[in-house]
């Protein structure tokens, strides 16, 4: 069960944010709308929700997830695989400081963004990608290892993170699309399986019982709602433009 959230506003920069969607520029005045329907959501699975000032230094600082791993037993600022984020990283070492009692990092020349890392029960699968090379990897293997939690890597060649594609909604249900439905690493999980058109929809998050899905993909709402959870969906299109979903927009520890 999770307790607690961090979020960040998103700042009015983040119309410079980095992207490979062809979906237009963001709306700043609705993002930030969603973006309070989003903390809504969280509050409404239980769960106390800190958020940190819009960052205009920082385009994509809203997406919290990729400068932090939050696992049982400590906390692992990253090194962003891309420079222009690497900053984040100091302010969220003295939020963290607040809250975690061991605070491990990842040091150059790694590179980990833990929109790259899946964690189920005390397993993380970490995907190697652009952004996530294979020495961050192994340092984030060795932490986790220390902490007496395991990793293992996952090679990408389609997707942005290794969530782009994968959900993992407990109770060994995966939801899965594209090049995760054949990977050997996932084989043992009943697989969800998202559709191409929907692929969006494969980042949705489980929070103490209740699946948050992104709004507007109905074949993939109907088929968690088949599989027995609760469904709260979230609007987050103009995330979408900027290549992050609902599991980017939050630390949930």
């Amino acid at each position: 069960m999770f307790t607690r959230a961090i979020v960040r506003t998103p700042c009015r920069a983040m119309v410079d944010g980095l992207t490979s969607a062809d979906l237009g520029l963001p709306d700043y005045a609705k993002a930030l709308h969603q973006h309070h329907d989003y903390v809504q959501a969280l509050e409404e699975c239980g769960l106390q929700v800190s958020v940190l000032p819009a960052d205009e230094a920082y385009p994509d600082s809203t997406f919290v997830e990729d400068v932090a791993l939050m696992t049982p037993r400590c906390a692992i600022l990253t090194n962003p695989g891309a420079p222009t984020r690497r900053g984040e990283v100091a302010s969220m070492r003295a939020t963290l400081a607040h809250f975690c009692t061991h605070i491990e990092n990842i040091d150059a020349p790694g590179t980990v963004e833990a929109g790259d890392i899946m964690m189920v029960g005390e397993h993380f699968y970490i995907g190697l990608s652009e952004r996530t090379n294979e020495a961050g990897a192994v340092q984030m293997i060795a932490i986790l290892q220390k902490h007496g939690m395991q990793g293992s890597m996952v090679e990408l060649t389609e997707v942005l993170h290794l969530k782009t594609g994968l959900g993992y909604l407990e109770h060994n249900n995966l939801l899965a699309c594209g090049e995760f439905l054949h990977k050997p690493e996932f084989q043992a999980f009943t697989l969800l399986e998202v559709e191409p058109d929907e692929a969006y929809a494969a980042n949705s998050v489980w929070i103490n019982s209740t699946v948050l899905t992104p709004k507007g993909f109905p074949k993939t709402r109907q088929m968690i709602a088949t599989a027995g959870y609760k469904i709260r969906e979230v609007d987050v299109s103009e995330f979408q433009k900027l290549d992050g979903g609902l599991s980017c927009l939050s630390l949930r520890f």
